[in-house]
């Protein structure tokens, strides 16, 4: 491979993942959202040994004509760009059809045209909706139980057609529930950490019993550093998942011990899905990836729960705990 490009790369994952594509010795463009700030999101606060070794691009993953400059001359993209927030999702769906469907198409066109080697797509466990078996295999149905996740459901087919329509070299990268640092207080383990570490001992939550299959982010990101290095994954969708579960409520009462036992927890009803669209119970299957690939779970929760601490105490001063980030 020449040169890879990684669409979201100042995001949450994308910063991660472009991290480690650097570390592993691959010339990175990283795609960020333009601003006139001309700010690079997480990638801002990279080490400067590794920011030299990026190719930034700034644009805006809906303008086909920035995608494909973008993607002139890479062998590969990643493409991670996306609007991720599931309640957003209820206020703004078009806004996620845009971002997620058509900036997709966006990709995959560009990609047709230049005869792109690999294109990594990002799908998301959301597109599985509650659980009907578990573990849940990449066999088992979609649910469009939220605007984003009917969106994220749209993407992966537009993937899927591309490769059986025009032989585009696709694999479909679907990460069950991510955490650590970076992540944004729209989700839920920097939501209740954050809370803890700024003294309140009212912890604001939506509904505690659904389950959850939670990765280490740099587990995440060595899952598509894997799936990229495997010619046996194109054509492909792979789930990159623990194959363990948790309940929102548990892990807020396991923080909660760790960083602040005189806490307690009260529902939040602004935080409570429509009942129709939780996702009660989310449990992946790995099998798939750990048999076409090299990959396995190097972090545990526990030490993916400690870094991530870590990181929110020495970064508090970037979030807004007392608020309610959509």
């Amino acid at each position: 491979m020449g040169k890879v490009l990684v669409t979201g790369a100042g995001g949450f994952i994308g910063s991660h993942l472009t991290e480690l594509l650097v570390e592993q010795g691959l010339n990175v463009r990283a795609f960020v959202h333009y601003n006139s700030f001309n700010t690079w999101g997480w990638l801002d606060t990279l080490s400067g040994n590794i920011k030299k070794e990026i190719d930034v691009f700034s644009g805006d993953i809906r303008d086909p004509n920035g995608v494909r400059d973008a993607m002139e001359g890479c062998d590969a993209v990643f493409h991670l760009a996306a609007l991720i927030a599931i309640p957003f999702s209820y206020h703004s769906p078009e806004t996620y059809v845009d971002t997620n469907i058509k900036g997709t198409l966006n990709v995959l066109q560009a990609a047709r045209d230049l005869e792109t080697q690999r294109v990594l797509v990002t799908s998301t466990s959301e597109v599985y909706g509650t659980a009907q078996y578990v573990p849940i295999d990449e066999k088992h149905p979609y649910q469009g139980q939220s605007p984003y996740s009917a969106t994220k459901i749209g993407a992966d087919r537009l993937a899927e057609s591309f490769y059986r329509s025009f032989d585009l070299p696709v694999s479909i990268v679907r990460p069950f529930n991510t955490f650590g640092p970076r992540q944004s207080a729209r989700a839920v383990i920097p939501t209740i950490i954050t809370q803890l570490l700024s003294g309140v001992e009212e912890i604001k939550l939506g509904s505690l019993t659904p389950t959850r299959d939670f990765n280490y982010v740099k587990d995440t990101a060595n899952g598509f550093y894997q799936i990229f290095r495997s010619e046996k994954t194109i054509g492909q969708e792979i789930n990159i998942s623990t194959q363990k579960e948790i309940s929102i409520g548990e892990l807020a009462e396991e923080l909660i011990r760790q960083i602040n036992p005189k806490a307690r927890i009260v529902c939040d009803e602004q935080r409570m899905r429509p009942e129709k669209s939780e996702v009660n119970r989310l449990l992946g299957c790995n099998e798939k990836i750990m048999r076409l690939t090299d990959w396995k779970q190097q972090y545990s929760f526990e030490q993916g729960i400690a870094e991530t601490i870590e990181f929110l105490r020495n970064n508090l001063y970037r979030y807004k705990p007392e608020v309610y980030n959509l």
